[in-house]
């Protein structure tokens, strides 16, 4: 008798082989987070809470291909993954009563109530994210890790978010993972002090799980709505629990607007459709005013506005316009002067270029972007030479416009992004 529910009663259909393993990856992909996260709250190990999850994944694949597809295929992860740790948290009580030989029955002694806290953290994606980002790991191995557990990406996708050899990466997780081992950290709750020094880490996990859900990095599609929607979801709960945290509100804002758009950021058959072309009155209004609502908490908290909050402000501004023509770019260039100052980010600079030649024309951006072409931090990124072709077009120097937009399709690994791209090179002629 195996402790995998029976997927029999509840199949709904039983797909060819190769079919139910492609199910079964695309499932695994969706839902694991939350497996992990909830057989955490049972292990009280995040790297053992990763195997449980895997262990469940690998009973997906030898089951459904036969027994056929569960109706709720999530549902049915989590519960081999609770029953196999529940199994194994059995297993291990029970070593240590003989080891300690106390003659007690525990099994007769109801556990001690944890008293209740008002500050505590009842979500355990966001839980996860907290823990994930302990302070026992380095920044970037803390943001590495948690994209991994909640996020779902794999390692060349988070690789792509940092700008960084896939390699690194890798090693990087591994490190993240021994070290929470071998300094035993627990599937803990952070108070006070504590939580706060982890709020930046947090606050960045969820801006990339939710940037890699609007513009994925490879695959066939451009949009991966689930994590767009499990970050959104994950912003929301993070206001309720810090109200006083500016940056907070910022990246809820940033959030609420980036979503609103997503309904027409993809045409008929999936192709992108870029900012000046889309259709504004299928963007998400009640997105639109939750945003505004979230910049308001942020302003008002006080202080210099931060990296997310400056963010959401220049969405707010493209949220503000009923058309494209309408956009105000002054007031965007200026809001991206104060975010570049902040993060001396590549890609902000780059950004605030595209800005910049709205507002003062294609020749003065083409400098900027040529600046930063110089230099190595975005070599192989596929936005520089796809702004760059965009400027060149636009100052009719199409052969070389060609050039920049093949260059730019040859680095991306969207299938989406790459299509669009080819066609900007095909118009520009030979």
């Amino acid at each position: 008798m195996t402790d995998e529910p029976s997927s029999g009663p509840t199949a709904t259909h039983r797909p060819r082989p190769d079919r139910a393993h492609a199910t079964v990856e695309a499932v695994f992909r969706i839902e694991s987070p939350r497996v992990i996260a909830a057989v955490a709250r049972v292990v009280r190990d995040v790297g053992l809470a990763e195997e449980l999850a895997q262990d469940a994944l690998v009973a997906a694949l030898e089951q459904w291909p036969g027994q056929g597809v569960p109706d709720n295929p999530g549902a049915w992860l989590l519960t081999v993954a609770r029953r196999r740790a529940v199994d194994l948290v059995r297993r291990k009580e029970r070593y240590a009563r003989k080891l300690a030989e106390v003659g007690r029955d525990l099994e007769s002694v109801p556990p001690v109530e944890e008293p209740a806290d008002p500050d505590d953290i009842d979500d355990d994606l966001l839980r996860l994210v907290f823990i994930s980002c302990h302070p026992v790991l380095s920044a970037e191995a803390r943001i590495a890790l948690t994209l991994k557990l909640l996020g779902g990406l794999s390692t060349p996708e988070i690789a792509r978010a940092f700008l960084a050899p896939e390699a690194t990466l890798a090693q990087r997780i591994v490190r993240a993972k021994r070290t929470l081992a071998k300094k035993g950290v627990a599937f803990e709750v952070p108070y006070g002090p504590d939580r706060e020094a982890r709020l930046g880490s947090v606050l960045e996990v969820i801006y990339l799980i939710f940037n890699e859900g609007y513009a994925a990095t490879a695959g066939d599609d451009l949009l991966r709505p689930a994590l767009c929607e499990d970050a959104l979801r994950l912003a929301r709960v993070l206001q309720g629990l810090m109200p006083d945290e500016a940056e907070v509100h910022g990246l809820a804002a940033l959030l609420e607007f980036q979503q609103s758009r997503a309904g027409a950021r993809t045409g008929p058959d999936g192709e992108p459709v870029l900012l000046a072309d889309q259709n504004r009155t299928r963007w998400n209004r009640l997105l639109i005013r939750r945003g505004f609502t979230a910049l308001t908490r942020a302003h008002a908290c006080g202080g210099a506005p931060g990296p997310y909050t400056l963010q959401a402000a220049i969405a707010g501004c493209h949220a503000e316009a009923l058309t494209y023509a309408e956009t105000d770019w002054p007031q965007i260039v200026a809001f991206y002067d104060l975010l570049a100052a902040r993060t001396g980010s590549p890609v902000v600079e780059l950004n605030r270029a595209v800005a910049v030649s709205m507002a003062h024309g294609p020749q003065r951006a083409l400098e900027l972007v040529d600046a930063l072409a110089a230099a190595s931090g975005l070599r192989d990124y596929h936005l520089l030479p796809s702004v760059r072709g965009d400027l060149l077009a636009r100052l009719g120097r199409t052969k070389e416009a060609r050039a920049e937009f093949e260059r730019a399709a040859s680095l991306a690994r969207n299938v989406r992004e790459r299509e669009l791209l080819l066609k900007k090179a095909v118009r520009q002629g030979s």
